[in-house]
């Protein structure tokens, strides 16, 4: 599982498959907690926190391409 500055390093797509994976991972972690066969429940918060870094990540991205964008705008 990487870290937040291993997500750096990911392209876009990766970036959104990986969060694909890990919410997909989440939902049956989920669903093993609620049928009471979830063991170690501290993984629910580690695939949330990842599920948070992926996302911060992804705003990230998406915040300094429209930030370009208008340093393009107002340079034409």
């Amino acid at each position: 599982m990487a870290k937040d500055t291993q997500y750096r390093s990911l392209d876009d797509a990766a970036l959104v498959q990986e969060l694909a994976e890990v919410k997909d991972a989440l939902f049956k972690l989920r669903f093993q907690n609620a049928t009471g066969q979830l063991d170690d429940v501290s993984a629910l918060k580690k695939h949330r926190k990842q599920v948070a870094r992926i996302n911060t990540e992804l705003r990230a991205r998406e915040i300094a391409a429209h930030e370009a964008l208008e340093s393009t705008r107002e340079n034409a």
